[in-house]
Parts: structure tokens; sequence; C-alpha cells
């Protein structure tokens, strides 16, 4: 219905006056779309309320997507032309989404920042995020891996500190299982993980690919050093053979000293003090990972002086920019909002995710937390895996030969071929492209 002559003047009066909110701030904000994963998306909301005050003009729609769906989805809305502005990356999906050309390369906007904020992150988890020497997201929260270990049983076992070597932890792990028990084992090493293998292997010195990642590389002596040392923890004993989706209730049985060791990243720190019985609370603790020595065994009761950290993985998160959105600016300034070190530091006290940037570790919820320490000192040892588009279908088959060759399915030797026969097919998309100058 059209408006009368006699009304327009007033309405035009309104507007200007704000009555009617023809041109409101809320209008004219710029509105960007995040999708979080997880337990990420849910708690992100509590810091947006300051960055929206900070910034008047930005409103933030978040999308909670669950973990199990994000790949997935992330990949679907690429194809679609439908993706968020901003968005969080699992670090090893980084390489993938950079040759999709799905996410903007940050280098020029970070010329901007002073070079001190860069060189806060943890060196390993920054180098995550830059392929060809390119920035392409920022770290948001880190995770790696290390010891989760029972203070009592060790001390009980004879050794009141935690071993600084492979070699001690061997010796402690000897002592720890029951002789004769076939329910009481030192150390639970999920065999559908492909982590520790890896780990191990990176410790040795192994490169897992070869030839600018063209070909697998795991018949190397040094992955299969590393492979044959895993497989030993089984082959003695040490380590039941059985998968995450084989145990009851692990906290159930870490309390009951079913195993008193546990390879595991920061999340369990939380699950730890949340699932544990009262009485097992005090006698938990964790450690870095050491570094191989030789082979040699140590006289008893070494292996417990200077602590020589040895790698372990560069995990967690990041943030990216949507390249094609037309609202890359605001979604930076929401990307360096969450960056800030004070924001990393809340949203550890929200999430129990460890922050990215090393001064955030200042934070009194951090240094007071003794099971975060290890993981401060283990995070500034890590190497990341190889950063090409191919890694997760890799990883899975490097699990896939390990449990094999855990239950003595096939030998070492066996499984290490047939993984690098299976790798190079996989990697032979990228053969072909490098072969025509093209970079996957």
């Amino acid at each position: 219905m059209a408006m009368s002559p006699l009304l327009r003047p007033l309405f035009l009066i309104a507007c200007v006056l704000g009555w009617v909110g023809c041109d409101s701030d809320a209008n004219r904000a710029v509105t960007v779309d995040f999708w979080a994963m997880g337990q990420e998306g849910e708690q992100v909301r509590a810091l947006l309320p300051e960055f929206e005050r900070r910034h008047p003009g930005i409103r933030v729609r978040v999308q909670q997507i669950p973990w199990s769906a994000a790949h997935e989805k992330l990949l679907t809305a690429y194809a679609g032309a439908a993706m968020p502005d901003a968005f969080q990356l699992g670090n090893t999906w980084i390489p993938e989404f950079v040759a999709l050309r799905a996410v903007e390369p940050l280098d020029e906007r970070l010329r901007d920042w002073p070079e001190a904020a860069l060189a806060d992150y943890f060196p390993g988890i920054l180098a995550t995020n830059r392929l060809d020497g390119r920035t392409y997201a920022l770290p948001w929260y880190v995770d790696t891996r290390l010891f989760f270990y029972r203070t009592d049983l060790l001390a009980a076992a004879g050794f009141p500190e935690p071993p600084t070597t492979w070699d001690g932890w061997l010796q402690a792990m000897a002592a720890l299982k029951t002789p004769g028990s076939e329910e009481r084992y030192a150390i639970l090493l999920p065999i559908n993980e492909w982590q520790l293998p890896v780990i191990l292997a990176l410790q040795r010195g192994a490169t897992l690919l070869r030839d600018r990642d063209q070909y697998g590389h795991f018949q190397d002596p040094r992955f299969r050093d590393a492979f044959t040392f895993y497989l030993d923890l089984f082959a003695r004993g040490l380590a039941p053979p059985v998968s995450n989706t084989q145990m009851a209730n692990l906290y159930q049985e870490f309390a009951s000293g079913a195993f008193a060791l546990y390879i595991s990243g920061p999340w369990n720190i939380g699950e730890f003090g949340r699932r544990l019985p009262a009485a097992v609370q005090p006698y938990w603790s964790t450690a870095p990972l050491p570094e191989f020595t030789d082979s040699s065994p140590l006289p008893a009761g070494e292996g417990l002086g200077v602590r020589a950290v040895g790698v372990s993985l560069a995990g967690g998160a990041s943030l990216a920019l949507n390249r094609s959105s037309p609202r890359r600016e605001a979604a930076w300034k929401l990307l360096e909002f969450l960056a800030e070190p004070e924001q990393q530091a809340r949203f550890y006290q929200l999430t129990g995710d460890l922050p990215a940037r090393q001064s955030a570790w200042n934070d009194p919820a951090l240094t007071g937390n003794r099971h975060a320490q290890a993981f401060r000192e283990q995070l500034q040892h890590l190497r990341a895996t190889p950063p090409i588009p191919e890694w997760e279908r890799i990883a899975s088959r490097i699990a896939y030969y390990a449990e094999l060759a855990v239950r003595q399915e096939l030998s070492a030797d066996e499984a290490l071929a047939a993984l690098d026969r299976d790798v190079d097919r996989i990697l032979e998309k990228r053969r072909w492209l490098l072969s025509r100058g093209v970079t996957p």
C-alpha cells in the first residue's frame, strides 16, 4: 500500500532520528560467517561480544560443525562455492585446501604485524601453516603427544622420577609389567593409531617420503628401526594388542592399574581430571617424550638424569580466510582478535585447548597447571608431517599395516614393503603433476 503524502515527511524525520531504524548500525554491519569444529565452535561464542564491541560494524555468525563431519562439509562447501568467510582447519588439512586454492595467503597482511608477534608462536606449529615459503593460516591452538603416567606405580617399580631416555623408559616398563599376568601391562598403545610409529620414526631422523614427496620411504633403515622398536613393545608383552574400540573404558583401566603409561594429547588433561577417581588424582602426571640415545641397555637406575626431549608431532587447529570471500577484511580482523595472547589464554580456560602463542602461557591458569607444563616443554620440540594433500590417506595406511604387523599377520619387512607400494599408488597423481611442472 502506497504511503500517504501527508505521512511521508514524518517518516523521513523518523528515519533521520533513528526511530524506525531505516539505516541503523545493525543494518550497516558486515556479517562474517565463521565455521568452527566441536566444542571450539560452541565456546568461541563467549569471546565474540568483546570482538563486536571493538568492531561495532562487524557481526560474527558462528556455525558449529562436528569434527566427524567437518572435512567433508568443508569440501562440499568449496565445491558448491558456499565456503564461510573464515574457518577452522586441522593443521594436516591445510595442504589440501591450499591445493584447492580455497584459502588466502596471509603474508601481505602479516607484514603489518610486529616481528615479535610471529616469533611468539611455537616454531613447529607455525611451520605447519606455511607451504613453499607462504603462510596460509594462523595457529589457533596446539596439541602434541607425550606421556601420561601413574607416579605411584612408577615409584613402586623403582622409578621415583620419570626416566629421561627411551632406554630408561624401557627399564621402567619392564619393571611395571606384572610377571605372568595377562591383564596387567606397562603401557597402552592403541594399534589403530598411526601417530606413535611416525613419532618414533621422526625421532630417528626418517623423512617418511622421498624425492619431493613423490614416493614412500618407509623401508628406509631409520623408519625400519623405529618400526621395529614399536613392534617390540608388543612382542615383549609391555603393551596389549588392542585398538581404541576394544578398550571398555581406558580411564577406569588406568585407574585400576591395568596400565601405567599412555601416550596421548592435551585433551586428556581435562578428561583425566574429570574421569579418574579422587583417590587417583594425586598420582598421575605428564612427561615429555625422550630422545633416542643408542640401542644398548643402560645400567639399572640410569636414564634419570638431564632430560633430552625428543620430537613429537605438531598438531592442533588453525584459522584461515576464504580466498573468494568479499568480506575478507572483516574476517581478517576476527582472525587477528582470536590470535591475541589474551584471547588464546581465555580460550584455554573455556576449552582446555593449549595456546599457540607462547606468551599466553604466562596466564596463571596455565602456569598453575602442573600437567600442562610438560606440554609447554614438548611444544618446543615438534616436527610436522609432510605438507601434502595426500597425507591423511597415507596416515591411514600406516595405521593399517602397523596393526597387521603387531598382530603378526605380516612381518615388519612385509608390512613396510606393502606400505611403500600403497603410498606410491596414492602419490601417482602428484608425480604426474610434478612431471608436467605443475605444483600439486
